[in-house]
Protein backbone atom coordinates (compact mmCIF):
# COMPACT_ATOMS: atom_id res chain seq x y z
CA UNK A 1 0.00 0.00 0.00
CA UNK A 2 1.65 3.40 -0.63
CA UNK A 3 2.24 5.71 2.00
CA UNK A 4 -0.16 8.96 2.44
CA UNK A 5 2.50 11.22 1.18
CA UNK A 6 2.44 9.28 -1.69
CA UNK A 7 -1.27 9.09 -2.02
CA UNK A 8 -1.19 13.15 -1.69
CA UNK A 9 1.19 13.51 -4.33
CA UNK A 10 0.33 11.16 -6.71
CA UNK A 11 -2.56 13.51 -8.01
CA UNK A 12 -0.03 14.94 -10.29
CA UNK A 13 1.46 12.58 -11.28
CA UNK A 14 0.35 10.97 -14.64
CA UNK A 15 0.07 7.46 -14.97
CA UNK A 16 2.32 7.12 -17.95
CA UNK A 17 5.19 8.68 -18.98
CA UNK A 18 8.10 8.86 -22.00
CA UNK A 19 11.02 7.52 -22.07
CA UNK A 20 13.76 5.92 -24.14
CA UNK A 21 13.86 2.42 -25.00
CA UNK A 22 16.29 0.08 -25.79
CA UNK A 23 14.94 -3.24 -26.74
CA UNK A 24 18.35 -4.30 -27.98
CA UNK A 25 22.31 -3.46 -29.17
CA UNK A 26 22.22 -0.26 -31.01
CA UNK A 27 17.98 -0.41 -30.78
CA UNK A 28 16.20 2.41 -29.36
CA UNK A 29 12.79 4.51 -29.47
CA UNK A 30 10.62 6.72 -27.62
CA UNK A 31 7.64 5.16 -26.12
CA UNK A 32 5.00 5.78 -22.99
CA UNK A 33 5.56 3.42 -19.98
CA UNK A 34 3.68 3.10 -17.09
CA UNK A 35 5.35 5.78 -14.58
CA UNK A 36 7.57 4.36 -11.61
CA UNK A 37 6.02 3.91 -8.05
CA UNK A 38 8.68 4.18 -5.13
CA UNK A 39 8.80 1.78 -2.66
CA UNK A 40 9.94 1.67 0.72
CA UNK A 41 13.06 4.48 1.33
CA UNK A 42 12.98 5.43 -2.08
CA UNK A 43 11.72 8.57 -3.64
CA UNK A 44 10.28 9.16 -7.37
CA UNK A 45 11.94 12.54 -9.32
CA UNK A 46 10.72 14.40 -11.66
CA UNK A 47 13.93 14.35 -13.98
CA UNK A 48 14.84 17.64 -15.71
CA UNK A 49 18.57 17.12 -16.92
CA UNK A 50 20.13 13.88 -17.80
CA UNK A 51 23.85 14.15 -19.17
CA UNK A 52 24.87 11.25 -21.71
CA UNK A 53 28.05 9.95 -20.23
CA UNK A 54 30.83 8.45 -21.83
CA UNK A 55 29.51 4.89 -20.92
CA UNK A 56 26.20 5.67 -22.29
CA UNK A 57 27.30 4.39 -25.95
CA UNK A 58 28.95 1.00 -24.64
CA UNK A 59 25.87 0.25 -23.26
CA UNK A 60 23.38 0.84 -25.71
CA UNK A 61 26.07 -0.54 -28.04
CA UNK A 62 25.46 -3.70 -25.97
CA UNK A 63 29.14 -4.22 -25.40
CA UNK A 64 28.31 -5.34 -22.08
CA UNK A 65 25.69 -8.27 -22.54
CA UNK A 66 23.88 -9.77 -20.16
CA UNK A 67 25.41 -7.67 -17.57
CA UNK A 68 24.56 -3.72 -18.42
CA UNK A 69 21.73 -4.10 -18.90
CA UNK A 70 20.68 -7.61 -18.22
CA UNK A 71 17.91 -8.06 -20.19
CA UNK A 72 15.63 -5.34 -22.30
CA UNK A 73 13.64 -3.49 -22.99
CA UNK A 74 15.90 -1.49 -20.88
CA UNK A 75 15.73 2.82 -19.62
CA UNK A 76 19.35 3.79 -19.71
CA UNK A 77 20.78 7.28 -18.30
CA UNK A 78 22.63 7.62 -14.84
CA UNK A 79 23.76 11.29 -14.83
CA UNK A 80 20.72 13.19 -13.89
CA UNK A 81 19.17 16.26 -11.83
CA UNK A 82 15.34 16.51 -10.95
CA UNK A 83 12.44 17.63 -8.39
CA UNK A 84 11.17 14.89 -5.66
CA UNK A 85 7.88 14.79 -6.27
CA UNK A 86 6.54 11.79 -4.13
CA UNK A 87 8.18 9.94 -1.37
CA UNK A 88 8.18 6.17 -0.89
CA UNK A 89 7.20 4.86 2.90
CA UNK A 90 10.18 5.71 5.18
CA UNK A 91 12.00 8.05 3.22
CA UNK A 92 10.54 11.01 5.60
CA UNK A 93 12.32 9.78 8.26
CA UNK A 94 15.52 11.15 6.34
CA UNK A 95 14.39 14.24 6.19
CA UNK A 96 12.96 13.76 2.41
CA UNK A 97 10.37 16.15 1.29
CA UNK A 98 8.30 16.58 -2.02
CA UNK A 99 10.07 19.44 -3.82
CA UNK A 100 13.32 18.60 -3.15
CA UNK A 101 16.11 19.34 -5.91
CA UNK A 102 18.40 16.69 -6.15
CA UNK A 103 21.04 15.05 -8.33
CA UNK A 104 21.32 11.37 -8.82
CA UNK A 105 23.82 8.88 -9.06
CA UNK A 106 24.09 5.09 -10.01
CA UNK A 107 24.92 2.98 -7.10
CA UNK A 108 22.42 2.05 -4.08
CA UNK A 109 24.56 -0.41 -1.99
CA UNK A 110 22.98 -3.01 -0.25
CA UNK A 111 24.12 -1.30 3.22
CA UNK A 112 25.01 -4.79 4.93
CA UNK A 113 27.96 -6.27 2.94
CA UNK A 114 32.01 -5.87 4.11
CA UNK A 115 32.43 -3.31 1.09
CA UNK A 116 29.28 -1.49 1.98
CA UNK A 117 29.73 -0.81 6.15
CA UNK A 118 33.57 0.34 5.43
CA UNK A 119 32.46 2.98 3.08
CA UNK A 120 32.95 1.56 -0.64
CA UNK A 121 29.21 0.45 -1.46
CA UNK A 122 30.67 1.02 -5.37
CA UNK A 123 32.66 -2.31 -4.76
CA UNK A 124 29.20 -4.05 -2.98
CA UNK A 125 29.55 -7.60 -2.76
CA UNK A 126 25.81 -8.32 -3.85
CA UNK A 127 26.71 -6.11 -6.77
CA UNK A 128 23.87 -7.82 -9.47
CA UNK A 129 21.34 -8.67 -6.99
CA UNK A 130 18.52 -6.56 -8.09
CA UNK A 131 16.36 -7.45 -4.78
CA UNK A 132 19.11 -5.95 -2.61
CA UNK A 133 21.41 -3.49 -4.94
CA UNK A 134 20.87 -1.52 -7.55
CA UNK A 135 22.74 0.37 -10.65
CA UNK A 136 20.63 2.80 -11.85
CA UNK A 137 21.05 3.42 -16.02
CA UNK A 138 23.16 0.26 -15.76
CA UNK A 139 21.01 -2.95 -14.65
CA UNK A 140 18.50 -0.81 -13.14
CA UNK A 141 15.95 1.30 -14.88
CA UNK A 142 17.65 4.51 -15.49
CA UNK A 143 16.97 8.19 -16.30
CA UNK A 144 16.11 8.96 -19.53
CA UNK A 145 12.64 9.66 -18.91
CA UNK A 146 10.29 11.65 -17.31
CA UNK A 147 10.31 10.34 -14.28
CA UNK A 148 12.52 8.03 -12.11
CA UNK A 149 12.68 6.20 -9.05
CA UNK A 150 15.87 5.92 -7.13
CA UNK A 151 16.74 4.82 -3.85
CA UNK A 152 17.62 7.68 -0.85
CA UNK A 153 20.88 6.52 -0.94
CA UNK A 154 21.40 7.66 -4.40
CA UNK A 155 20.35 10.90 -4.50
CA UNK A 156 21.85 14.35 -3.18
CA UNK A 157 20.21 17.19 -1.92
CA UNK A 158 21.65 20.26 -3.81
CA UNK A 159 21.80 24.20 -3.05
CA UNK A 160 19.27 26.77 -4.48
CA UNK A 161 22.03 28.32 -5.88
CA UNK A 162 22.74 25.45 -8.07
CA UNK A 163 21.37 25.45 -11.23
CA UNK A 164 19.46 21.55 -12.10
CA UNK A 165 21.64 21.53 -15.40
CA UNK A 166 24.79 22.10 -13.04
CA UNK A 167 23.45 19.76 -11.03
CA UNK A 168 23.06 16.51 -13.70
CA UNK A 169 27.29 16.65 -13.73
CA UNK A 170 26.95 16.01 -10.04
CA UNK A 171 27.63 12.27 -10.44
CA UNK A 172 30.85 12.62 -12.92
CA UNK A 173 31.97 15.50 -10.79
CA UNK A 174 31.58 13.13 -8.08
CA UNK A 175 33.64 10.50 -9.80
CA UNK A 176 36.19 12.86 -10.56
CA UNK A 177 37.06 13.59 -7.02
CA UNK A 178 37.00 10.28 -6.06
CA UNK A 179 39.26 10.20 -9.20
CA UNK A 180 41.85 12.86 -7.17
CA UNK A 181 41.34 11.34 -3.76
CA UNK A 182 42.30 7.80 -4.66
CA UNK A 183 45.90 8.65 -5.47
CA UNK A 184 46.06 10.39 -2.11
CA UNK A 185 47.39 14.16 -2.89
CA UNK A 186 49.37 16.11 -1.46
CA UNK A 187 49.37 20.18 -1.44
CA UNK A 188 51.75 20.97 -4.00
CA UNK A 189 51.51 18.03 -6.34
CA UNK A 190 52.03 18.31 -9.65
CA UNK A 191 49.41 16.04 -11.59
CA UNK A 192 48.85 15.17 -15.08
CA UNK A 193 45.27 14.29 -16.29
CA UNK A 194 44.73 12.42 -19.63
CA UNK A 195 41.78 13.06 -21.42
CA UNK A 196 40.01 16.53 -22.03
CA UNK A 197 36.61 14.98 -21.81
CA UNK A 198 33.89 16.20 -19.31
CA UNK A 199 35.25 14.03 -16.72
CA UNK A 200 39.11 14.93 -17.31
CA UNK A 201 38.15 18.48 -16.79
CA UNK A 202 36.18 17.69 -13.84
CA UNK A 203 39.21 15.73 -12.70
CA UNK A 204 41.84 18.46 -13.32
CA UNK A 205 39.26 20.40 -11.29
CA UNK A 206 38.92 18.47 -8.36
CA UNK A 207 42.81 18.39 -8.23
CA UNK A 208 43.50 22.33 -8.12
CA UNK A 209 40.34 22.48 -5.55
CA UNK A 210 42.29 19.56 -3.12
CA UNK A 211 45.47 21.58 -3.46
CA UNK A 212 48.00 20.54 -6.67
CA UNK A 213 50.13 22.69 -7.71
CA UNK A 214 50.39 22.43 -10.71
CA UNK A 215 47.54 20.36 -13.22
CA UNK A 216 48.97 18.91 -16.52
CA UNK A 217 45.75 17.88 -19.37
CA UNK A 218 47.13 15.98 -22.00
CA UNK A 219 44.75 15.57 -25.52
CA UNK A 220 44.52 16.96 -28.90
CA UNK A 221 42.05 19.24 -30.67
CA UNK A 222 39.90 21.94 -30.00
CA UNK A 223 39.51 20.43 -26.38
CA UNK A 224 42.51 22.31 -25.75
CA UNK A 225 41.10 25.62 -25.47
CA UNK A 226 38.62 24.62 -22.96
CA UNK A 227 42.07 22.98 -20.68
CA UNK A 228 43.34 26.49 -21.00
CA UNK A 229 40.31 28.55 -20.52
CA UNK A 230 39.59 26.92 -17.60
CA UNK A 231 43.21 27.54 -16.17
CA UNK A 232 45.26 24.75 -16.66
CA UNK A 233 48.42 23.71 -19.01
CA UNK A 234 47.81 22.21 -21.98
CA UNK A 235 49.67 19.12 -23.59
CA UNK A 236 48.90 18.46 -27.37
CA UNK A 237 50.17 14.83 -28.39
CA UNK A 238 49.64 16.22 -32.19
CA UNK A 239 52.54 18.06 -31.29
CA UNK A 240 54.70 14.83 -30.15
CA UNK A 241 55.52 12.70 -27.75
CA UNK A 242 53.35 13.41 -24.50
CA UNK A 243 55.43 11.55 -22.03
CA UNK A 244 58.50 13.59 -23.11
CA UNK A 245 56.13 16.99 -23.07
CA UNK A 246 55.13 16.08 -19.49
CA UNK A 247 58.82 15.26 -18.52
CA UNK A 248 59.92 18.21 -20.18
CA UNK A 249 57.72 20.43 -18.27
CA UNK A 250 58.33 19.31 -14.82
CA UNK A 251 62.46 19.64 -15.67
CA UNK A 252 62.68 15.84 -16.22
CA UNK A 253 61.32 14.53 -12.83
CA UNK A 254 57.87 13.55 -14.33
CA UNK A 255 54.42 14.11 -12.40
CA UNK A 256 53.96 13.28 -8.93
CA UNK A 257 50.41 12.34 -10.04
CA UNK A 258 48.84 10.50 -13.26
CA UNK A 259 44.79 10.43 -13.74
CA UNK A 260 44.09 8.23 -17.00
CA UNK A 261 40.45 9.58 -17.91
CA UNK A 262 40.62 7.86 -21.09
CA UNK A 263 40.60 4.40 -20.83
CA UNK A 264 42.83 3.48 -23.96
CA UNK A 265 45.68 1.03 -23.88
CA UNK A 266 47.89 4.17 -25.40
CA UNK A 267 46.76 6.31 -22.62
CA UNK A 268 47.33 4.38 -19.55
CA UNK A 269 50.79 3.31 -20.77
CA UNK A 270 51.46 7.22 -21.19
CA UNK A 271 50.35 7.91 -17.40
CA UNK A 272 52.52 5.37 -16.06
CA UNK A 273 55.66 6.87 -18.14
CA UNK A 274 55.15 10.12 -17.02
CA UNK A 275 54.80 9.10 -13.42
CA UNK A 276 58.08 10.17 -11.31
CA UNK A 277 59.79 7.63 -9.20
CA UNK A 278 57.61 6.81 -6.04
CA UNK A 279 54.30 8.43 -7.98
CA UNK A 280 51.01 7.41 -8.02
CA UNK A 281 48.59 6.36 -11.30
CA UNK A 282 45.65 6.57 -11.01
CA UNK A 283 42.64 4.59 -13.80
CA UNK A 284 39.18 5.78 -14.21
CA UNK A 285 38.62 5.37 -17.68
CA UNK A 286 37.22 1.48 -17.99
CA UNK A 287 39.82 -0.16 -20.72
CA UNK A 288 37.93 -2.17 -23.65
CA UNK A 289 40.91 -3.86 -24.94
CA UNK A 290 44.20 -5.66 -23.35
CA UNK A 291 46.77 -3.59 -22.04
CA UNK A 292 50.32 -4.27 -21.67
CA UNK A 293 52.03 -3.30 -18.36
CA UNK A 294 55.68 -1.91 -17.59
CA UNK A 295 56.47 -4.26 -14.81
CA UNK A 296 60.09 -3.45 -14.41
CA UNK A 297 59.53 -0.21 -13.75
CA UNK A 298 56.29 -0.25 -11.27
CA UNK A 299 58.32 -2.76 -9.37
CA UNK A 300 61.61 -0.84 -9.43
CA UNK A 301 59.93 2.43 -9.32
CA UNK A 302 57.68 1.23 -6.49
CA UNK A 303 54.09 3.24 -8.26
CA UNK A 304 51.24 2.87 -6.72
CA UNK A 305 48.37 1.88 -8.74
CA UNK A 306 44.63 2.88 -8.10
CA UNK A 307 41.57 1.44 -9.92
CA UNK A 308 38.37 3.89 -9.94
CA UNK A 309 35.19 2.48 -10.02
CA UNK A 310 32.42 5.16 -10.30
CA UNK A 311 32.22 6.89 -6.97
CA UNK A 312 31.52 6.55 -2.95
CA UNK A 313 30.97 9.50 -0.63
CA UNK A 314 32.03 12.26 -2.70
CA UNK A 315 28.48 13.32 -4.27
CA UNK A 316 28.00 15.69 -0.84
CA UNK A 317 31.51 16.66 -1.33
CA UNK A 318 31.83 17.45 -4.83
CA UNK A 319 28.53 19.43 -4.61
CA UNK A 320 29.72 21.65 -1.94
CA UNK A 321 32.79 22.62 -4.30
CA UNK A 322 30.69 23.26 -7.04
CA UNK A 323 28.47 25.58 -4.79
CA UNK A 324 31.55 27.51 -4.36
CA UNK A 325 32.61 27.31 -8.15
CA UNK A 326 35.47 25.55 -7.22
CA UNK A 327 34.19 22.93 -9.61
CA UNK A 328 32.64 24.57 -12.39
CA UNK A 329 30.22 22.61 -14.36
CA UNK A 330 28.61 25.58 -16.57
CA UNK A 331 31.42 25.77 -18.91
CA UNK A 332 31.37 22.03 -19.91
CA UNK A 333 28.37 21.97 -20.98
CA UNK A 334 28.06 22.61 -24.48
CA UNK A 335 24.35 21.15 -25.74
CA UNK A 336 20.60 20.97 -24.43
CA UNK A 337 17.97 18.69 -26.51
CA UNK A 338 14.79 17.47 -25.39
CA UNK A 339 14.08 13.54 -25.15
CA UNK A 340 11.91 13.42 -28.33
CA UNK A 341 15.72 14.56 -29.82
CA UNK A 342 17.37 11.79 -28.55
CA UNK A 343 18.73 10.31 -31.09
CA UNK A 344 20.29 13.83 -32.50
CA UNK A 345 21.78 14.21 -29.47
CA UNK A 346 23.30 10.95 -29.22
CA UNK A 347 25.00 11.68 -32.92
CA UNK A 348 26.02 14.67 -31.80
CA UNK A 349 27.65 13.35 -28.50
CA UNK A 350 28.94 10.53 -30.00
CA UNK A 351 30.76 12.57 -33.49
CA UNK A 352 31.41 15.49 -31.31
CA UNK A 353 29.62 17.70 -33.48
CA UNK A 354 29.74 21.28 -33.14
CA UNK A 355 32.10 21.16 -30.23
CA UNK A 356 30.37 18.93 -28.12
CA UNK A 357 31.75 18.22 -24.32
CA UNK A 358 28.19 17.55 -22.64
CA UNK A 359 25.40 16.95 -23.61
CA UNK A 360 22.35 17.18 -21.81
CA UNK A 361 18.89 15.63 -22.24
CA UNK A 362 15.55 17.23 -20.99
CA UNK A 363 12.90 14.96 -20.71
CA UNK A 364 10.33 17.35 -19.54
CA UNK A 365 11.06 19.66 -22.40
CA UNK A 366 9.23 20.01 -25.74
Amino acid sequence: MASPTLERAATAIPPRMRALLLTGPEAFHLDEVPTPQPGPREVLCRVEAVGICGTDPHIIEGRFPGRWPKRYPFIPGHEWSGTVVALGEGAELFGWQVGDRVAGTSHAGCGYCRMCTTGRYNLCDNYGREEVHRQYGHYSQGAYAQYVVHSIKSVFKIPPTMSLDEAALVDPASIALHSVKRGEPNPGDTVAVLGPGAVGLLTAQCADAVGAGRVLVVGHGPRLAKVRELGFEAIDYDAGDPVQAVRAATGGRGVDMAIDTAGTALAIRQAIDMTRKGGRVVFTGVPLEPVEMPMQKIVLEELDLYGVRANRNTCDEVIALMARGRVRAQPLITHRFPLTRFAEAYDTFVHRKGGALKVLVKPNEE
